[in-house]
């Protein structure tokens, strides 16, 4: 039976593919470090892209928000995010079971359920 591959999994092979392409066509020789430096400095301008999708400037007369555009930059920041957690040697399935670890401990604090204080909602 062929089972239908995960879309996370599926976004970890077509960046990791993206990466090796544009290193080789290009020539490049950075070591893992670099290239998560690199890519958390591109992550940052697709942020500030995002931000510019949101008229955040509030001392400039607002336009109308472009969703369509908004998705692709936000598509363009997890480009950089995948391609960080790959160099950082993170695959899919690792990424998915640390989220679940770290959205369980998220909730736990909000709940007053962690013991790291600051952030329960009984704690205003």
């Amino acid at each position: 039976m062929n089972q239908a591959k995960d879309k996370l999994e599926t976004i970890f092979e077509m960046q990791e593919s993206l990466n090796d392409f544009i290193t080789e066509s290009r020539g490049l020789n950075f070591s893992k470090d670099e290239w998560i430096q690199k890519r958390a400095l591109a992550l940052i301008e697709e942020v500030t892209e995002v931000l510019n999708e949101l008229n955040y400037k509030w001392w400039k007369n607002p336009k109308q928000r472009n969703d369509d555009k908004l998705k692709e930059e936000l598509v363009d920041v997890l480009h950089f995010f995948v391609g960080m957690c790959i160099d950082a040697g993170m695959t899919a399935e690792e990424m998915y079971q640390i989220y679940l670890k770290k959205n369980k401990e998220n909730f736990d604090r909000q709940n007053g359920l962690s013991s790291k204080k600051g952030y329960s909602l009984d704690e205003k």
